[in-house]
């Protein structure tokens, strides 16, 4: 799996109206849709009002190209434009727990 974290910043509340925008017309929902898609999914970070947080997982990297060359990438890049966003990227694969699983309680 491929986890990108997507810090969205952004002044006078952009980012959020960015995010409460990307929900409501659908993009979300159809990101989702998108084969190979595990996790898309917006936070709020409580010490930074003018940021969001988007966790963005994939299966693979087969699965983030197609979703790089899809439509809804146009539609993002121009709601990005409109609420004049910056961005930083954070970017995981992941591995197997090994012996931290017996510290994670479930």
């Amino acid at each position: 799996m491929i986890t990108v974290n997507i810090y969205y910043k952004g002044q006078n509340g952009a980012a959020r109206a960015f995010a409460d925008e990307m929900e409501k017309s659908g993009i979300v929902d159809a990101i989702r849709a998108e084969e190979g898609n595990l996790r898309y999914q917006y936070f709020r970070p409580i010490d930074e009002p003018e940021t969001v947080l988007l966790i963005d997982s994939w299966t693979d990297q087969a699965a983030i190209d197609a979703h790089h060359a899809s439509p809804m990438m146009k539609q993002l890049a121009e709601l990005r434009e409109k609420y004049d966003l910056h961005m930083t990227v954070e970017r995981f694969v992941s591995d197997e727990l090994g012996d931290d699983e017996k510290f994670i309680r479930k």
